[in-house]
């Protein structure tokens, strides 16, 4: 078997060092091949020249291999973009260096210092921005990622040094008024005093966006083959759709310091990203929000297993046609368009998108994706939407136990975990828990029943019974 060399800056010596201009919180999978892949666009066509310092976001040990790859990493795209085949493998280099602020927060700190860095992007997942009222000004660092970036801030305005654009990546409705919002309560919190405050409003942008790409991640099982085909070993490499968008609310003066649309690249700027999110978040991250849990208690493994299995891929359009369309206050033809072009790209066979990924924070993901339009379908048709109640019912079932692999906070674990056993008291307690919904959804009037119905139902029957029952049923919804 031919040994090749794994990929760093020794074996790849033609790529450009730029300086850097970007603070990016988080470096997963989808970052790397959506944001870090945009900025490599940009310095290859020479209209940005910068790179990104990485800050770790979560105390979690550090994947050594960045520093051994010298964040260099390969984003592979694979699918169909306007007609055409794309199959292509690009070494991006617009990370510089990792900074931990938990084993050495003086030089996160230190990032302040720096009047190049003007820009923050950020995707801690939709539980990164959240509210930590234990977070402390003098620790070292704060836990979350908004105290993390409250203390940077501070520091900036004690040094008396420019703002920043911060344009968090998080998909959680109007992440940038909710980002800002924290971080002046933290300042409240810690005293930090009004002329801090004035100056994030003055001469700070925060601004809301909307991200759009399915990142598969790691290519799994093909390693040998990509070797074969690159020349070298890459244990960061990602796997990513052509398909990108990037909707950011915001100043027009983003075009000049971010010239994403002069680098040919899906990136809209406006004064109202309202319409774009709805569309997104409902038509394309609903259904995988939906589909994650009854897949993986199914045995699939992969958004394609799911498109290509009859029973789901018919929940999947059902849920879309029947519950999810009517809800959404946009054009029906723009809307139907759109979710057509969502199940094509749910099929392309040359991303394997696996269910267990998406599965990661489900809760935090049901809450914003597939709770607001559950609760608009009661208020308006007075009926509980069957697709959605299915998906809740699946998600709760196997969150109650080790059914399937749970990747969630340790926080939301344990309140699942701490429930009564029996489904008639489990139902209840997590419906009640305001810390999971934002409200107690014990207050929707059958919801409880139905929900505690379908538990034992898929105890005896399994998902896929439920699934073929719903779908022959149509668009039948259990009336309140």
């Amino acid at each position: 078997m031919t040994s090749f060399p794994g990929l760093s800056r020794s074996t790849r010596t033609d790529l450009t060092v730029f300086p850097e201009k970007v603070i990016q919180f988080g470096g997963g999978n989808f970052m790397r091949a959506f944001f870090n892949w945009q900025m490599q666009q940009m310095n290859d066509r020479g209209l940005f020249g910068g790179s990104a310092v990485l800050v770790q976001p979560i105390s979690e040990e550090t994947n050594s291999t960045f520093a051994q790859q010298d964040y260099l990493f390969t984003v592979l795209l694979n699918g169909i973009e306007q007609g055409q085949a794309v199959d292509s493998a690009e070494v991006v280099s617009s990370i510089s260096r990792l900074v931990n602020p938990y084993t050495d927060y003086a030089d996160y700190l230190a990032l302040a210092n720096d009047p190049r860095l003007s820009l923050i992007v950020s995707n801690t997942t939709e539980a990164g921005i959240v509210y930590r009222p234990e977070d402390r000004y003098e620790d070292e660092p704060p836990a979350g990622f908004p105290g993390k970036l409250t203390a940077l801030l501070y520091r900036r305005f004690s040094l008396g040094g420019p703002g920043f654009t911060v344009i968090p990546c998080e998909l959680i409705d109007r992440n940038g008024e909710k980002l800002l919002e924290i971080v002046k309560r933290h300042a409240d919190d810690w005293r930090l005093g009004e002329d801090f405050k004035q100056w994030l409003d003055t001469d700070n942008t925060f601004c809301c966006s909307l991200v759009d790409r399915i990142v598969p991640g790691f290519p799994r099982g093909r390693e040998q083959e990509l070797q074969q085909r690159l020349g070298y070993r890459d244990d960061l490499a990602v796997t990513a759709e052509p398909y990108l968008l990037w909707v950011i609310e915001g100043p027009d003066s983003i075009r000049e310091q971010l010239p994403f649309e002069q680098a040919g690249l899906n990136v809209i700027v406006t004064e109202d990203m309202t319409p774009y999110r709805e569309r997104k978040v409902h038509l394309l991250n609903g259904p995988h929000t939906a589909m994650v849990p009854l897949g993986l208690l199914a045995g699939l493994e992969t958004v394609e297993d799911v498109m290509n299995d009859e029973a789901f891929s018919g929940y999947v359009r059902s849920l879309i046609e029947h519950e999810l369309i009517p809800m959404l206050d946009l054009p029906l033809e723009q809307l139907r368009s759109y979710a057509e072009a969502v199940q094509e790209r749910f099929r392309n066979p040359s991303i394997r998108h696996e269910l267990r990924s998406i599965s990661l924070n489900s809760v935090s993901k049901f809450r914003s994706r597939l709770l607001p339009i559950l609760l608009r379908f009661v208020r308006e048709r007075r009926e509980l939407p069957p697709g959605i109640v299915l998906a809740l019912s699946a998600l709760l079932y196997s969150y109650k136990g080790d059914r399937v692999v749970r990747q969630d906070e340790a926080s939301v674990l344990a309140i699942f975990d701490r429930a009564p056993s029996d489904p008639a008291d489990f139902v209840p307690a997590i419906l009640g828990d305001t810390s999971l919904w934002g409200l107690d959804l014990n207050e929707l009037d059958g919801l409880a029943a139905a929900l505690q119905n379908q538990l034992r139902e898929l105890e005896i029957s399994g998902p896929r019974e439920l699934l073929h029952r719903l779908v022959q049923g149509g668009t039948t919804t259990c009336e309140l």
